[in-house]
């Protein structure tokens, strides 16, 4: 087995980088009417797609010098040798004559540009900035090409540490990193840069997925070791310990590893097709650690048996004997007792700490963040302080009015509206209208005054469809689209806002189903899911709060308000409905265990909390830590999506399992097995943690 698995990973990540595909995505919003106006351009402009590459200048001794003409001049013959580059546009020099700005207009979409090629760009303009001239350049190429190291190593160096206090030996932290590791390299290195071949893979994809696949392996390896340990401390030999571990927690894995795939499967419903190649390689990263999980696992353990104690750590960690045998004294177990004692005010507490928490999400403002959030030291950021200095922060997200005209007389009417537009207060400048030579196609570059994240300039966009267009288009039969990049941006978070509910509903829908196959409790299932549903709500708060900046947010470069990608929400709900049935499923699998020995909830609930206590308080803490080291990322998004991941795993492992679940069990009592007889006879059974005492009664 461990011969196969390393045999595996080696060919798999052979091949992934030998074959391995270009990551990029179409972020174009279907049926959108941005899309429509890139649509426009790149079928009658010849093939501007409507997206541009920024490019702003500075000179003290002004930018109509001799001298920085002609650094200018062997940029843009530089900059428009590169692939899918066409020739700027005009040029604008600002009131002071010390600030130039211009685009690059891009024959693809700014995805489509690879991350060499938007090198080349960044080589041309530092090798002709200097003598007091300085050159930027912004857009999404030209980030993506600054990028730095992922986030996975700091996670990955995070967990080590918490797998040593936990298990204070140095073999037993091994085995769970060593299995994150061989799963992190067959996903991360190998089939996800396959599956870029066949499917838009964004080039973000690898920081999430791998932060997820070290997450999930660790937490999986975890329970499954930590069975293996209690099976040896109470005398049994390595074989058996192992066929335990495997066929108790090890079903607790597949189970819990279903749940999460069905759960980030469900960005399928999202109808966005980048969000197919995150939710397939998260699938398989989860997958891929499941499997190593109860397979390469088990191996290592058969064949370490009780030296997986080895190496011990002075002062962390608690031996073989002593772990996991009499929990009759453990913290947990009194603290289990306690909350069954006043169930109703431990419910009651934790559901009022949980919504208002969730509360400050009524407010959440979704949007893109633009390149102001970029870290100071970035070229993106570099050109939109530039700019924004220079000509306003409108400059740095055009909007790009479109127009398909039935006959050349109708640019009657592309005049009429550019006046209309001009005239509008929140309008910093209007570009001239371009005809196409064909003269059946017309573009009117707009700036806003504001920036692209603000809520100002989506007013604008709203106000220009809804009035200034219509108004100046009548019924001459004049197609006007609006497009460009805040225009797509808003179309995006619309569609997204469209399509939550009917997310919502089928992971959840899904997540049930799974769940009461697995326990035969339709009570149990529907629990797990309002309690996920409140975790999840809660995070969504505290990401707002962060989002809000200052404060605790300025720690973490978030120093003034930032919208919140829209896509954000959906993914953390996907990702974090999952997770949290991880923790849901090794719970109550232990807790039914518990039960089917004497038919006992009360003892079932406080025996199963404490024996799973310890697994559980460590598993989560690897995943916040994990989660944690989005914090190092530059990028504001990935930032935000950490806070609320590793605060929804906290949340979900300490006041949803070791508060809310054991008040509502003990007030459901026996009702929590109750299942109708019909429903009974057609499920199939899936033995979660099996257990075999003498009389143990149905679960039903």
């Amino acid at each position: 087995m461990v011969i196969g698995w390393i045999a595996a990973m080696v060919v798999i990540i052979g091949v992934g980088s030998s074959l391995k595909g270009e990551f990029n995505a179409d972020y174009n919003t279907p049926g959108s009417e941005s899309k429509a106006a890139s649509d426009i351009t790149q079928q009658r402009f010849g093939g501007y797609s409507g997206q541009e590459l920024s490019v702003a200048w500075k000179d003290p001794a002004g930018v109509r010098t001799p001298a920085a003409q002609q650094r200018m001049d062997t940029f843009f013959a530089q900059a428009e040798k590169v692939n899918h580059i066409s020739g700027h546009t005009p040029i604008r020099i600002s009131q002071n004559g010390q600030y130039g700005t211009t685009t690059l207009p891009l024959t693809v979409p700014g995805w489509d540009v690879t991350k060499d090629q938007g090198k080349q760009l960044i080589d041309a303009a530092q090798s002709n900035d200097g003598n007091g001239l300085e050159i930027k350049l912004g857009g999404d190429p030209i980030q993506r090409a600054e990028e730095q190291a992922s986030p996975e190593g700091i996670g990955f160096f995070a967990a080590a540490i918490v797998l040593l206090i936990a298990f204070g030996s140095v073999v037993a932290a091994g085995l769970p990193l060593g299995i994150a590791l061989v799963g992190l390299g067959i996903s991360s290195a190998g089939l996800i840069p396959l599956l870029a071949n066949v499917i838009d893979v964004p080039d973000w994809t690898t920081a999430v997925s791998g932060l997820i696949g070290i997450g999930v392996g660790i937490d999986y390896s975890l329970l499954v070791l930590t069975r293996f340990r209690s099976a040896m401390a109470q005398g049994k030999d390595r074989h058996d310990a192992v066929v335990e571990a495997v066929t108790t927690a090890g079903r607790s894995v597949i189970i819990a590893g279903c749940t999460v795939v069905i759960a980030v499967l469900g960005l399928f419903l999202t109808g966005l097709s980048y969000m197919y190649g995150v939710a397939i390689s998260a699938a398989i990263a989860v997958l891929v650690m499941m499997l190593a999980s109860i397979t390469l696992l088990p191996a290592l353990l058969s064949m370490l048996g009780p030296r997986v104690d080895r190496l011990r750590i002075p002062l962390l960690g608690r031996s073989l004997r002593k772990a996991e045998v009499d929990h009759r004294e453990s913290p947990a177990l009194r603290w289990a007792h306690g909350v069954q004692k006043r169930p109703w005010l431990a419910a009651i507490a934790a559901t009022a700490v949980l919504l208002a928490l969730a509360a400050p999400a009524l407010g959440m403002r979704l949007g893109f963040p633009d390149a102001g959030n970029d870290r100071p030291s970035s070229m993106t950021r570099q050109a939109y302080d530039l700019i924004s200095d220079g000509f306003g922060p409108g400059t740095n997200g055009p909007v790009i009015v479109a127009a398909k005209l039935p006959s050349a007389t109708d640019t009657a009417v592309m005049v009429s509206l550019r006046s209309k537009i001009q005239s509008d207060p929140d309008v910093a400048f209007v570009g001239p209208t371009r005809v196409n030579s064909a003269k059946d196609a017309a573009i009117i570059p707009v700036i806003p005054k504001s920036a692209p994240q603000d809520s100002a300039t989506t007013d604008f966009v709203h106000r220009l469809r809804d009035d200034i267009v219509p108004s100046a288009v009548g019924d001459s039969g004049v197609d006007v689209q609006v497009g460009g990049v805040a225009a797509a941006l808003e179309d995006q978070s619309q569609y997204i806002k469209d399509r939550i509910p009917i997310f919502i509903i089928g992971v959840v829908g899904l997540s049930f189903l799974l769940l009461l196959v697995a326990f035969h409790s339709p009570f149990i299932s529907l629990k797990a899911g309002v309690m996920n549903l409140l975790s999840v709500s809660a995070a969504y708060g505290v990401m707002t709060l962060a989002a809000n900046g200052g404060g605790l947010s300025s720690l973490i470069g978030i120093d003034h308000e930032v919208p919140i990608a829209p896509f954000m929400p959906v993914m953390m709900f996907a990702i974090l409905f999952g997770l949290s049935m991880d923790y849901e499923v090794f719970l109550i699998s232990r807790i039914r265990e518990e039960y089917l020995k004497d038919g006992d909830t009360r003892r079932a609930v406080a025996e199963g909390l404490a024996k799973t206590a310890r697994v559980i308080t460590a598993a989560a803490a690897i995943m916040v830590v994990v989660f944690l080291a989005f914090l190092a990322s530059p990028d504001t998004f990935l930032k935000l999506f950490g806070i609320g991941l590793a605060s929804a795993i906290f949340l979900d492992a300490t006041v949803v399992r070791m508060v809310l679940v054991p008040a509502v069990m003990q007030l459901l009592g026996k009702r929590n097995w109750w299942i109708p007889d019909w429903l009974e006879r057609i499920l199939p059974r899936l033995d979660v943690e099996r257990v075999a005492p003498a009389g143990a009664e149905s679960g039903s």
